[in-house]
């Protein structure tokens, strides 16, 4: 019988893989981790809350290419030759993030088979998000769009589990997300309400049946 891969991540373990360089930090709401154009010098991993990774191109535009919780990491990029950071991140909640210095996390990669294991199914999860992310814009609506970020946002099919509510999010940031306008943005969430695929009781909660959307939308 094959071995059932780890899906959660003992974050008390990863930090005692690394005797130097790593560091654990809190950050405050709308706090900045790191700046578009700072030095790429070290990985991140996500231990609690959410954090948001923005672009700007030169003429000023902004969109926003991720949106990271627990277990994720971040700032890779620097392991590949990376010099400068290509996105900012910022917290969208109060977070907590351990960072691992470029020398260190490799040292981690090449000394620790099991974490190199971990880290290298999240390269790839990464990758299959990336590629799932771009037939998304060339093919499919505004509003599947919207759909499947809201989905993505409640980690709804991560380890089976989802979160009941998501963290607040304002509709800006999601017309960043899926490319449209705010005015679209609103639209379509009144339509989802109607319909029972979402609700803001306490917060946004996303509901399962938000996926008859994209089946079927």
């Amino acid at each position: 019988m094959a071995r059932k891969p780890t899906t959660e991540f003992d974050a008390k373990a990863f930090l005692t893989m690394a005797s130097t360089g790593r560091s654990v930090s809190t950050y405050r709401k709308k706090q900045i981790l790191f700046a578009q154009g700072d030095p790429a010098d070290a990985v991140f991993y996500v231990d609690r809350g959410q954090i948001k990774l923005t672009v700007v191109s030169e003429r000023g535009k902004s969109a926003v290419v991720a949106m990271l919780g627990r277990g994720d990491f971040f700032g890779e990029g620097c392991l590949a030759g990376q010099l400068v950071r290509m996105a900012s991140a910022s917290a969208m909640t109060e977070v907590s993030v351990v960072r691992i210095e470029k020398q260190a996390m490799m040292d981690l990669l090449h000394e620790k088979s099991t974490f190199s294991e971990r880290f290298m199914a999240h390269l790839l999860a990464r990758n299959v998000r990336f590629e799932e992310d771009l037939v998304d814009q060339l093919f499919n609506s505004s509003e599947k769009r919207l759909a499947r970020v809201l989905l993505l946002l409640a980690r709804f099919g991560k380890e089976g589990k989802t979160e009941p509510v998501i963290a607040k999010i304002s509709q800006e940031v999601l017309a960043e997300m899926v490319g449209t306008t705010r005015p679209r943005i609103s639209g379509f969430m009144n339509k989802f309400r109607k319909l029972g695929f979402i609700d803001y009781n306490g917060g946004l909660h996303i509901h399962s049946s938000l996926l008859n959307v994209l089946l079927h939308g």
